[in-house]
């Protein structure tokens, strides 16, 4: 993928594309037909480099992208047209068309019929979905994911350790009750496995913890299926999960480290078997 644009701003092209009156006469912008001088104002701050003639598509998705998350193209303001982009870009309408899908595939734009093409507002939900589809089938990716939540998950029990009410731990005490009932009757436990981290997020009276838990979760979902259905697993979970409330109940922020770390080098354990056994 090319690196986005090095500034926040585009800078100049190295030349104006000049219209001819005809081509004026019949260019419309966010709409509406412009004069010249008008087109010229309008767009002063929409100036991007020529594209080279490689990996076109993508190097204008990826600048596109760049200006959509930096605030320059904001939702509810369609972006110009696709004749338009093509000559300041130097590029052909196709390239351009091919970069709105790539933006629109991964949740970044969207099209409006007899509106135009928008930015769309960026909703976690709507990023997380494809990156957790990939997570499926991309092993290298779920072990990457599992460093993350070992350079994570550990610091999360240990600022709950210190900050922890007794209303949290019942809400943890409840769902590892729920957990053991569940796997006492042979049920799935996917949904108190998520719950925990969850309250345990919650503890640390952090929003951005608590979103980033949130995420995480999302992503899990599928590797949780996995592991929770090998033997023994539902019950090392519950074990885990035991040894992480323990020591939030006697207020040990390093214990709660080390039980939180311990659980997920269990988890990578068992997917790291369960990947062999599907190699085989």
């Amino acid at each position: 993928m090319v690196g986005p644009v090095k500034s926040r701003s585009l800078t100049p092209a190295p030349r104006r594309v000049k219209l001819r009156k005809s081509q004026v006469s019949s260019l419309k912008f966010h709409g509406s037909s412009v004069k010249a001088s008008d087109l010229r104002r309008e767009t002063s701050d929409f100036r991007p480099e020529p594209i080279k003639k490689t990996r076109v598509a993508e190097e204008i998705a990826d600048r596109i992208r760049v200006l959509i998350l930096d605030g320059t193209l904001p939702p509810g303001r369609p972006l110009p047209g696709e004749r338009l982009l093509a000559a300041r870009f130097g590029v052909s309408r196709g390239s351009i068309r091919d970069a709105f899908r790539m933006l629109e595939t991964i949740g970044l734009l969207e099209t409006r019929h007899g509106q135009g093409t928008f930015p769309r507002e960026l909703d976690v939900t709507g990023l997380v979905a494809p990156l957790a589809s990939i997570l499926t089938y991309r092993r290298d990716l779920r072990e990457e994911l599992l460093d993350v939540r070992r350079m994570f998950e550990p610091a999360v029990a240990r600022a709950a350790a210190a900050r922890v009410t007794e209303d949290d731990l019942a809400d943890l005490q409840r769902i590892l009750e729920t957990q053991r009932r569940k796997l006492k009757a042979g049920g799935s436990t996917l949904m108190e496995d998520t719950a925990f981290h969850s309250v345990l997020a919650r503890a640390t009276r952090n929003r951005v913890v608590m979103r980033i838990m949130e995420t995480l979760n999302d992503l899990l979902v599928e590797s949780r299926k996995l592991t929770l259905k090998q033997k023994g697993r539902p019950e090392r979970s519950i074990r885990g999960h035991e040894a992480v409330v323990a020591a939030l109940r006697r207020r040990d922020p390093d214990a709660a480290a080390r039980a939180m770390h311990t659980h997920i080098d269990q988890i990578a354990e068992v997917l790291r078997r369960t990947s062999n056994a599907h190699d085989r």
